[in-house]
């Protein structure tokens, strides 16, 4: 049975666990993008998260289950960010020495945000594939324990939970957008909800631009991509040639892939802004893209989940104000 390893007693376990350590988030209905589809929309405000993002859910539950002498050696992952945000603020609660293994691509704000919180950061590579590499080797030389962003079990058990609180705020929803990378976020949720209604449809969005789970999953199989500069920095990153998890559960939980161009997404965090009044990440804002330019018409109740605010706010001045930013040519520049 598809995502059988992941039940409903699971996510209500990791719930339990780390409810004391992050925000159950606001579910508010969207009167222009209602307006627009014609049917009722509403916006999970995950982006009010502490951390600014749903990778505290995740990141949380993995280290809580780590034993005491694991914890004392301390924790090393690869993120394109905002997953190594989160686990630096855990591992800063509970008192975890934390290193974070990151691209040249990761935007320097993401970066000072993980400095702030006091991890140590490493800065290597052009890819996340490459910064894997350096976690690889501080598991081996060091004895730290690695916490994967997306495809780990305790972190889509704790990335699910936002599948519990879809599910209890909008019990009819016919559809639920989630922005996707590696797919920790969407496996969870699909799992969650899809165990409470199977019937309700899950969507993956992403950016046209080095989409990994999208390319594996019409390759039939894991496959890596090019990474390339893009506003849904968030989004990048490959899903890992070994992939346990993520990838069948999408292959056998989503129910359709829609990639998004720069354009939109930027529409996207405009409207976000202008609309609805949120300051949102590009990757939190490919649902909204994909409702504007008609590629969804839903049949019923949406659920949009907005993931993350970490975003540059001098590009996010610029994206509002309506300049046409495209981040891989001023890359070549």
């Amino acid at each position: 049975m598809p995502g059988q390893q992941f039940q409903l007693t699971q996510f209500s376990a990791a719930r339990e666990r780390i409810g004391s350590a992050v925000l159950r988030t606001p579910m508010v209905p969207s009167p222009s993008l209602s307006e627009r589809t014609g049917v009722p929309v509403f916006l999970k405000m995950e982006h009010h998260q502490t951390t600014g993002s749903f990778k505290l859910r995740g990141a949380t539950n993995a280290l809580l289950q780590l034993d005491e002498d694991t914890r004392r050696r301390g924790v090393v992952c690869v993120s394109t960010g905002n997953h190594g945000r989160a686990l630096a603020f855990a591992s800063k609660r509970l008192g975890v020495d934390c290193t974070i293994c990151m691209s040249k691509l990761v935007p320097q704000n993401k970066v000072e945000a993980i400095r702030e919180l006091g991890a140590q950061i490493v800065i290597t590579g052009a890819s996340q594939d490459e910064a894997q590499l350096e976690a690889d080797r501080l598991v081996a030389e060091n004895g730290l324990t690695l916490v994967p962003p997306f495809d780990h079990h305790d972190v889509i058990c704790g990335q699910g939970t936002l599948g519990l609180e879809i599910m209890e705020d909008v019990p009819d929803a016919h559809t639920i957008l989630v922005p996707l990378s590696g797919g920790g976020l969407i496996a969870g949720v699909a799992a969650a909800a899809k165990e409470t209604n199977p019937a309700v449809k899950i969507i993956g969005l992403s950016m046209e631009r080095g989409a990994a789970m999208a390319a594996s999953l019409k390759a039939g199989r894991p496959v890596q991509v090019t990474e390339e500069p893009s506003l849904a920095d968030s989004l990048g990153g490959g899903i890992g040639l070994q992939n346990q998890y993520t990838f069948q559960i999408a292959r056998d939980l989503v129910d359709q892939v829609i990639l998004l161009p720069e354009t939109e997404i930027a529409e996207g965090i405009r409207h976000a802004y202008w609309q609805e009044r949120q300051v949102i990440e590009g990757g939190a804002a490919v649902g909204i893209a994909a409702l504007l330019n008609g590629d969804l018409k839903p049949e019923g109740p949406v659920v949009m989940l907005l993931s993350g605010c970490n975003i540059d706010m001098s590009l996010h001045h610029r994206i509002i104000g309506g300049e046409n930013v495209d981040l891989a040519e001023e890359t070549k520049g």
